[in-house]
């Protein structure tokens, strides 16, 4: 006989196959092609058999599986994300906790105080303040990076992780969150009541000059609705105008929203230029193009990537290399070359749901391997993936490959840390160094423009040394350069703020740097696209 929750489990998942759907994701709209009858005939017969076997499987799992069987937790991991896994890596099923959170990420905000935590250092055994983010509640309340969270609402934080201490600390907006901290060189903790606000991430996390008439603007995610926007105004209130060159960083960019990236590169595209296609068993072939002609913008661009740079962010990299628009710097991208569209289901659930191949301008896929790998070697195999077969040309006629991601026009090798330099940022050193400097100071502003001097130098060193910190003195005097500019980028964060403490640190990448130097051979793209197309102009013209 079925079990007492049979009907319940039919009805839910009835519910998960059969509700009505809107692909919400990408901003692209989908059809629903009628097949014919009798397939569609059989096609339903297979359904139904399926899911009869599907239902006497739970129910006999239900019914004489040693424990208590949680049905919600044997579909929402275990039946529906093995059926999804089984079609490629990113196809995916939400709970309604990670539908909110997917969603929340894609208005780029949530309801907080604004601060990074996580385990610390000398304080492993605590939740700590990472940083707080400019403006934020935490910020204005005058936490700091360093301070350890003792006690939420009452509720001591002793044997709990950062997860269970960041749930306490969630909440709805306009409400109080009292905070007990421990920060050194105070004896008592500190407490804090501090209200919680909405909490702005914008996708373009920096934009500045790096250099006299060279902007660096770092993209950070596509995940923002107004990603697009957000670069257009940084970069005129940069004075596009007047640049003579920018870097656009993607180096690390997940990808996101496929709109905001096609937004992004079509900036830099003359119109009507292609900036990606893309094509589905369901979905028609589709061309997206350039909408605006650049403002007539046509200084040299570097583009950053590296093995992280994925889905939109290769889109965008992979548009501006296909037309020689930028000299692509660093490593070869992910390789991700699906489209996930998001079907809402019913329960506040849904479906991501891979729908779509897309193709850069040139014609190339640049989806890496995924079928009879496991998802470790997805993920984390970083050998050369080209398709060799798949050989296409941008618009100057240098050769590009498909398969694999977007290989560089020029390869970066970040330098490797040694064994002083990662001992020293594993065990939060520098993290550890500022939170004891600052503690005890009421006003921890530093002057403006300071830098480390030697006393400072020595004052680490002498830390390291009352830790019992095992390191020699000629470690100490090779990584000397280098131990100034960590003391620089974290005395920044308590000093002045977590924004000027990002802009040190891009300051002092040795991969900026060398994108500046490279700013030649991005004119160089530009002056070769501009004399083809003048050479093609009299064949063309000839040709009509």
């Amino acid at each position: 006989m079925p079990g007492p929750n049979t009907g319940l489990r039919m009805s839910r998942i009835r519910n998960y196959l059969f509700a009505p759907v809107v692909i919400i994701v990408c901003s692209i709209g989908a059809g629903f092609i009628n097949s014919d009858n009798a397939v569609a005939a059989t096609q339903d017969d297979d359904v139904a058999q399926s899911m009869r076997s599907f239902t006497k499987i739970l129910d006999t799992v239900q019914r004489n599986f040693a424990d208590q069987v949680n049905d919600d937790k044997a579909i929402y991991n275990g039946a529906i994300p093995g059926m999804l896994h089984t079609l490629d890596p990113h196809s995916n099923f939400f709970d309604p906790k990670a539908y909110a959170e997917m969603r929340d990420e894609q208005r780029a905000h949530y309801y907080g105080l604004g601060m990074t935590v996580g385990p610390g250092g000398d304080k492993f055994e605590k939740t700590v303040v990472r940083y707080p983010m400019n403006g934020s509640p935490a910020d204005k309340a005058g936490l700091r990076a360093g301070d350890a969270i003792l006690v939420v609402n009452d509720k001591k934080t002793d044997g709990m992780d950062t997860t269970q201490v960041v749930n306490m600390i969630k909440g709805p907006r306009g409400t109080y969150v009292q905070l007990k901290i421990g920060r050194d060189g105070h004896d008592q903790p500190l407490t804090f009541n501090v209200m919680r606000d909405e909490i702005s991430q914008p996708s373009v996390a920096e934009a500045f000059m790096v250099r006299p008439g060279i902007a660096y603007v770092w993209v950070k995610n596509f995940t923002d609705e107004h990603t697009s926007k957000e670069l257009e105004d940084d970069l005129k209130a940069l004075g596009e105008a007047n640049l003579k060159g920018l870097i656009l960083d993607l180096r690390e960019n997940p990808g996101g929203i496929l709109n905001e990236g096609i937004e992004v590169a079509g900036h830099f595209l003359k119109k009507g230029q292609i900036v990606v296609s893309h094509s589905g068993r369901t979905q028609p072939s589709k061309s997206f193009t350039s909408r605006t002609n650049n403002g007539g913008h046509d200084y040299p661009m570097v583009v950053l990537v590296n093995r992280r740079s994925a889905s939109a962010a290769e889109i965008v990299s992979g548009a501006l290399q296909d037309h020689d628009r930028a000299w692509i710097l660093g490593e070869t991208t992910f390789g991700k070359g699906l489209v996930q569209s998001v079907f809402p289901l019913s329960e506040n659930t849904a479906l991501a749901l891979t729908t779509m191949q897309y193709y850069t301008p040139s014609g190339r896929w640049i989806q890496r391997k995924y079928s009879d790998i496991s998802f470790l070697d997805y993920y984390f195999n970083n050998k050369d993936q080209r398709n060799t077969n798949d050989v296409k040309m941008t618009d100057s006629g240098r050769t590009v490959y498909g398969g694999g991601g977007i290989t560089p026009d020029e390869k970066y090798d970040p330098p490797k840390m040694n064994r002083f330099q990662i001992d020293m940022i594993r065990n939060f050193e520098f993290f550890n160094f500022a939170a004891e400097y600052f503690g005890p100071k009421s006003d921890p502003a530093l002057p403006k423009g300071w830098e480390p001097d030697e006393n400072m130098v020595n004052s680490f060193h002498d830390f390291l040394m009352k830790k019992n910190v095992k390191f020699t003195e000629a470690d100490f005097t090779e990584n000397h350069q280098w131990v100034k500019e960590q003391l620089k980028q974290e005395m920044y964060i308590t000093g002045f703020s977590f924004d000027a403490s990002e802009r040190v640190r891009i300051e002092q990448d040795p991969e900026v740097a060398k994108a500046v130097e490279a700013m030649p051979k991005a004119q160089g793209l530009l002056d070769r696209a501009k004399k083809m197309m003048v050479e093609r102009m009299p064949v063309e013209r000839a040709a009509q």
